[in-house]
């Protein structure tokens, strides 16, 4: 099992612990607050703490990377763009195959690939990546894609409604 999931296990496993107490709530409230004191993005440690949401196709770290944690406005703006634009395109793929237009579906994998690195989905820059590079596997990699891609605009969206 992967070690930052165990450890995200065992430490809600620990605050449910804490928290199935009396004087353990008093405490972890405490410990909470005063560590939220000392930090710079309170909002975005409060979501943490308090929301932990664990996603399979993005990386919310990535994001806040990229866009900046004290910005939350721009951040809620850049993944519209992702959504609207990169998404979009990417979900029109099959369109352009069946035109066998593969000069348009490289071109559309090739500007994707940043946007799928600042949102943290590595594996689908690698996917689009391959697809770039080998048009004879369209159909199956695009497959592939396209189940990535509904996963990570649902992350996305999830992640939105974080911010707000």
């Amino acid at each position: 099992m992967d070690t930052k999931l165990t450890n995200h296990k065992k430490s809600q496993t620990i605050v449910h612990e804490i928290l199935n107490e009396p004087v353990g709530k008093v405490y972890f409230f405490k410990i909470v607050f005063n560590f939220m004191k000392r930090v710079t993005n309170v909002l975005f440690t409060f979501n943490t703490l308090f929301h932990p949401i664990m996603y399979q196709s993005i990386s919310e770290q990535s994001i806040y990377q990229f866009f900046g944690e004290d910005e939350p406005e721009m951040i809620k703006e850049m993944i519209e763009i992702i959504l609207e634009t990169n998404i979009k395109d990417l979900t029109e793929l099959d369109k352009f195959h069946k035109l066998n237009d593969f000069p348009t579906i490289k071109k559309r994998c090739h500007k994707a690939k940043p946007s799928m690195s600042y949102i943290g989905a590595q594996k689908t820059r690698k996917l689009l990546e391959e697809m770039e590079n080998n048009p004879n596997d369209f159909q199956v990699l695009n497959i592939d894609l396209q189940t990535q891609l509904s996963a990570i605009e649902k992350e996305l969206n999830k992640f939105l409604e974080t911010l707000n």
